[in-house]
């Protein structure tokens, strides 16, 4: 027996900074799992944020798992209790823009249990990361033109 699994899921990124920009890149993934299993997963877009902009996606998520009869009681029976715990796994890989300097790309990974809590906690998290990743390439942005400075002037 197969189980067949479709998301239809909407999710808002948001990038509240003035001066950053954020490249989605090529090869970003979403996935629904019940305990260990992948039930179905999509695609995300390759865009770019810009800056204080909120963004609304439509993500399709399609999956097939087989020998789906057991996965399916068990499915069955968390429905019965009113709460099916489904985990929301992304895959995003981005680049950030800082003016005209485009950074090198990182792959942002979540894991959302409580998938409202987790989103809002993976969207700080994000930030933070993104933040820490231009301050870091700048001061090696700063370093190389001082070195570039001290090696001409005489």
């Amino acid at each position: 027996m197969s189980l067949y699994a479709k998301f239809d899921v909407r999710i808002t990124t948001n990038n509240p900074n003035k001066k950053i920009g954020i490249f989605y890149e090529k090869g970003g993934r979403l996935s629904v799992w019940y305990t260990n299993t992948r039930l179905c997963e999509g695609s995300l877009p390759q865009f770019y944020q810009g800056h204080q902009n909120k963004t609304m996606l439509n993500v399709s998520l399609t999956g097939q798992v087989q020998s789906g009869s057991t996965l399916m009681t068990a499915l069955q029976q968390q429905q019965q209790i009113g709460r099916v715990p489904l985990d929301l796994k992304v895959h995003a890989p981005v680049s950030i823009k800082l003016g005209r300097l485009k950074l090198r790309k990182v792959s942002v990974l979540g894991e959302c249990i409580d998938v409202q809590k987790k989103l809002d906690k993976l969207e700080k998290r994000t930030q933070k990361a993104l933040y820490q990743l231009m301050v870091e390439q700048e001061k090696q942005k700063q370093l190389a033109e001082g070195d570039d400075t001290n090696g001409t002037a005489e």
